[in-house]
């Protein structure tokens, strides 16, 4: 939990780890099962030549997480809640649903990634393994009040290191990697501007959006009541510190998508292999060619990821489903005050759980939540940056206008995504 102003009144590192929190734990959750099988692909198909993705979507992704984050810290409330407020319920309630769908869908596709890669270490049954991740999840949310599971959140964004472990185990020319990466080579193909729309949407999706807004007012409404009950007087809004997390989070998370894309491409693509269909399809072609490590370091990532993103798929369309309906919602509430909340919860991860079981495509899982994602990511970040950006709401957060720039530009980028996607469907 984040302290008030506490982590700006020291450099000492113990202070830093303190201040880290939804920004840290939003950043490791963008690389979930399914971004990784995105990067994969990426990495496979198209060797170092999209790692300048990574560098261009940073930025953004980190502009518009900064800014969901302020508005959450500021009015206690969720994205959903403060949208509500500018937004026709139709309009407002269409985007929740399908907020609710792209998220089911891309837990399904996270837990078939999980049990797939568990089944490739040991063995066993996969729908055993499918359930029973599923299980774990729920419970965790459900039953760990929010203080102490942030606390395991953070902790397990560690896990994420182990794509930079991989990256080093097998033989990379660094030299290619960085000039792909500082001075790309475009190409206007279809399948080149599918990916890059693939990575788009994995990188900036609208989950997080909700996610670290509503984990931003958790922690915003527990640091006043924890002033109040102290006898002291609420702390200031602390944007530095949220900016700081949020920062942290978005560069780790990016480097770790670009170290997922530079190992596929150094082993998978260097040695013809250009199809990845799935993370776990990922894990298992490194075997052959870079050795047991690489594979059971993938593997464990693909898990632990899993075990980190779930959750927060299931929390976030909770979330956004509660407050757009006015239900009392959060994981720091027993279940008897939340029913209805810790139901969507349920029912998100249920539902993610029977589809993975059904064994449906993995590739048209992975299809549809970007598609969606990408299309409904278009619509809330205007939302989102009309709210900042009108004469309460610059009064109200005083967020600093390059980072308002920034805003809109990643809400132009994301347009721009959704429209190269759509020429190259149709053509």
């Amino acid at each position: 939990m984040r302290n008030g102003t506490e982590g700006r009144r020291s450099g000492a590192p113990s202070s830093l780890l303190r201040l880290l929190g939804p920004g840290l734990v939003t950043g490791a959750a963008d690389d979930d099962p399914s971004g990784i099988a995105t990067y994969s692909q990426a990495g496979a198909q198209f060797g170092y030549g999209l790692c300048w993705t990574m560098l261009l979507t940073l930025p953004f992704m980190a502009a518009i997480q900064i800014i969901s984050a302020t508005i959450g810290w500021q009015t206690r409330r969720g994205l959903a809640r403060n949208l509500a407020q500018q937004q026709p319920l139709p309009v407002l309630y269409g985007l929740v649903a399908l907020l609710a769908v792209a998220n089911t869908i891309n837990i399904a596709a996270d837990l078939a990634a999980m049990a797939e890669a568990l089944r490739l270490v040991v063995g066993g049954p996969l729908l055993v393994y499918t359930a029973g991740f599923g299980l774990v999840c729920l419970a965790a949310e459900v039953f760990i009040p929010y203080h102490r599971y942030a606390g395991y959140l953070k902790f397990s964004t560690l896990i994420l290191l182990v794509y930079v472990v991989a990256a080093f185990s097998v033989e990379v020319p660094w030299s290619r990697v960085i000039a792909s990466t500082v001075a790309p080579v475009l190409v206007f193909d279809r399948a080149y501007l599918l990916t890059i729309v693939a990575v788009f949407g994995t990188t900036i999706s609208p989950y997080l959006f909700f996610w670290q807004a509503s984990q931003e007012a958790e922690e915003s409404r527990m640091s006043y009541r924890s002033a109040l009950g102290d006898g002291n007087r609420p702390t200031e809004y602390g944007f530095s510190d949220i900016s700081t997390d949020t920062w942290i989070g978005m560069v780790f998370s990016n480097l770790i998508a670009f170290f997922i894309i530079v190992t596929t491409a150094a082993t998978l693509n260097a040695n013809g292999v250009t199809k990845i269909e799935t993370a776990s399809q990922a894990a298992e072609a490194l075997r052959p060619i870079a050795g047991d490590l690489t594979f059971a370091l993938f593997a464990a990532g693909i898990i632990g990821t899993g075990m980190l993103a779930v959750p927060i798929l299931a929390g976030s369309a909770a979330y956004a489903v509660a407050e757009a309906f006015g239900l009392p919602g959060s994981l720091e509430l027993p279940v008897g005050r939340a029913l209805g909340f810790y139901s969507i919860v349920s029912a998100a991860t249920l539902a993610g759980v029977v589809l993975a079981a059904a064994r449906i495509d993995p590739i048209a899982m992975l299809f549809w939540t970007a598609v969606i994602n990408g299309i409904i990511a278009v619509p809330i970040m205007f939302a989102v940056m009309l709210i900042i950006s009108s004469t309460k709401g610059r009064k109200a957060f005083a967020i600093p206008r390059w980072l308002v720039a920034l805003g809109w530009l990643a809400s132009l980028l994301m347009l721009a995504a959704v429209g190269l996607f759509a020429m190259s469907s149709l053509g």
